[in-house]
């Protein structure tokens, strides 16, 4: 089997990443990255994930982007969007201001960190579970993002170099929530084992309030699925 690299948050999108990086033929060798997040039930529910669906590996990397700040999810003193302020979500987001749940450089950090584990295993493909079509406005989810980082990936590394080609592949990007919910349950991914709240408690349990809750929950409904999250 070929070794790849998946980025595991312990969100749903992550989780049916790992399944289809599974079903290819793939050895998912499963990261999480501890950036100071507003709270680590979805870094316990990435370990349950991986194990779950099969990685065989699993590790978690720490980066202290709390100590920068500027986003809801590493500074405390700024409030998590909640539905009850009016603002829009999903593909209406986009044409508005970039979110505070944004976390500056996350998801360039998070590639880099696994662009280096991919050199290490030998392996020639990154899984990330970035959406351009149901998320809240992120410019580092954008297709043009995740192209030029593939770029960089095969200009700034020894095995890029050496002609062995480094492949981001982001199989969830064009499709809704929706979508990911019906792809996640022809694979046998185990919804409830997954946390997606910006604000969970220490047990995983979700708001029900804030965008990643009403993204996913409008995702299960649109489905015509049951929704499984555990709300507090």
């Amino acid at each position: 089997m070929k070794n790849a690299v998946v980025l595991v948050s312990g969100g749903m999108d992550s989780a049916v990443v790992i399944a289809i990086a599974r079903e290819q033929g793939f050895a998912v060798h499963a990261l999480s990255v501890r950036y100071g997040q507003r709270h680590t039930s979805e870094l316990d529910a990435a370990a349950r994930v991986a194990v779950s669906l099969g990685a065989v590996a699993h590790k978690t990397v720490s980066v202290d982007l709390r100590s920068i700040g500027g986003s809801a999810l590493t500074d405390e003193t700024i409030s998590v969007p909640l539905d009850n302020d009016g603002h829009a979500i999903g593909i209406a987001a986009a044409k508005d201001d970039i979110p505070v749940t944004y976390v500056p450089a996350r998801n360039t950090i998070m590639l880099s960190i696994a662009l280096g584990w991919a050199e290490v295993l030998g392996a020639n493909d990154i899984f990330c579970g970035v959406n351009a079509v149901d998320y809240s406005g992120y410019p580092d989810c954008r297709p043009e993002f995740v192209e030029a980082f593939e770029r960089l990936a095969n200009l700034a590394t020894k095995a890029g170099v050496e002609g062995a080609g480094l492949r981001v592949q982001a199989p969830l990007q064009f499709m809704s929530k929706a979508d990911i919910v019906r792809e996640g349950l022809r694979l046998g991914v185990d919804f409830s084992q997954t946390v997606s709240c910006y604000q969970a408690d220490d047990a995983g349990r979700a708001c029900g309030h804030c965008d990643a809750c009403r993204l996913r929950a409008e995702g299960f409904n649109a489905a015509g699925v049951p929704d499984p999250t555990h709300y507090v």
